[in-house]
């Protein structure tokens, strides 16, 4: 490659365009992907000048090959203990930037393609880990509802499974995403600033109205307000809620260990929420729906689980009939579960 073909230090113009321009304006990209971004490019500009001898200021996009891009994959693996879906976030990141390079140097499509050719690497499969309907029941129990913090956690804690939300959609919901005439529904901004609406049960919306009302979230000068926010009136951080969780995770272990499985994330009360409805004979398309997937591919892990835990039922009543068989999905109606949900009310101890 001749580097006099492109002009001497050209790599911060570009990456100031791609991150300033590119992402933000064209993509227009939420702040977390943008700062995910950034933290990929400050990894690799530590790794050029720690590892590669070359300094940011002194970096052209001729110093990126296939082979240096692949030294700082194995980098960030082996000296900074990057989980494998973590070398895949970075490497996505990468791709992104070379694949829009494209189009302003084609002469170099050669090299740049050299390095979108490099894979993503095989992952794990994802371990579902949720709550049955009896450990969540339990969970929404614990908030003190005599305190003010207590009523914040019920609110808090109860509409995150009342919606599947994200933990990050949570934080970022304001005031006015609620709406509380008939039907009563709250707007959720998921991932690439994608809206969705989710209808609210009576028993929710209950509880949000009382929340509301004793924390002023009515008033329409905090519209735009967190809707749960902190101390100094800022939006909570996804530490603060998993700390909020874990709380009260660690009450209903010692209550009833074996409602809880050993590891317990804010994210797990979001596949809580899609295994009762799966559970309670709801298509996986509504199911989709509710929590913003793009693809029902990636709802459906919720089928594999319930099938494999029928099967390994089966297998232990039957061992001599579930022998080589292969079981089909079948969901069922549950209307214990239908009458749970239907049924759970805001009650002050």
């Amino acid at each position: 490659m001749n580097k006099h073909t492109l002009i001497q230090n050209d790599f911060p113009r570009y990456l100031d365009q791609f991150l300033n321009y590119h992402l933000t304006v064209i993509h227009n990209c939420s702040h977390h992907t943008f700062a995910s971004y950034c933290d990929t490019f400050t990894q690799l500009l530590e790794f050029m000048r720690d590892q590669e001898g070359i300094t940011a200021e002194k970096l052209q996009l001729v110093d990126f090959n296939k082979a240096t891009i692949e030294r700082f994959l194995s980098h960030i693996e082996e000296k900074r203990r990057c989980k494998t879906s973590t070398r895949n976030v970075r490497l996505a990141a990468l791709h992104s930037f070379f694949r829009y390079l494209q189009y302003d140097h084609p002469e170099f499509l050669r090299q740049w393609a050299a390095i979108l050719a490099i894979p993503y690497k095989k992952t794990a499969g994802r371990v579902v880990s949720f709550l049955n309907v009896d450990g969540m029941k339990l969970l929404l129990s614990l908030p003190d509802q005599q305190t003010t913090i207590g009523r914040r956690d019920l609110a808090l804690l109860s509409l995150m499974y009342a919606t599947g939300c994200r933990v990050q959609e949570l934080c970022d919901l304001t005031s006015s995403s609620l709406r509380f005439s008939n039907p009563p529904l709250i707007t959720i901004i998921g991932k690439g600033r994608k809206p969705r609406i989710v209808p609210l049960r009576d028993d929710q919306l209950l509880i949000m109205k009382q929340y509301m009302q004793e924390h002023e979230r009515f008033d329409l000068s905090n519209n735009a307000s967190p809707l749960f926010p902190n101390r100094q009136q800022q939006r909570l951080t996804r530490q603060a809620v998993s700390k909020i969780l874990e709380k009260y995770i660690i009450q209903a272990r010692n209550i009833s260990p074996d409602l809880i499985p050993e590891k317990f994330s804010c994210h797990c009360i979001r596949h809580s929420l899609a295994i009762h409805l799966l559970q309670a004979g709801v298509n996986l398309i509504y199911i989709r729906d509710i929590l913003g997937h793009a693809s029902i591919k990636t709802t459906e892990i919720y089928a594999r689980v319930l099938s494999k835990q029928k099967f390994e039922a089966l297998e232990k009543a039957y061992p001599h009939l579930a022998q080589g068989q292969q079981l089909e999905p079948f969901w069922k109606k549950d209307k214990g579960v239908l009458a749970w949900l239907n049924s759970f009310k805001y009650n002050n101890k």
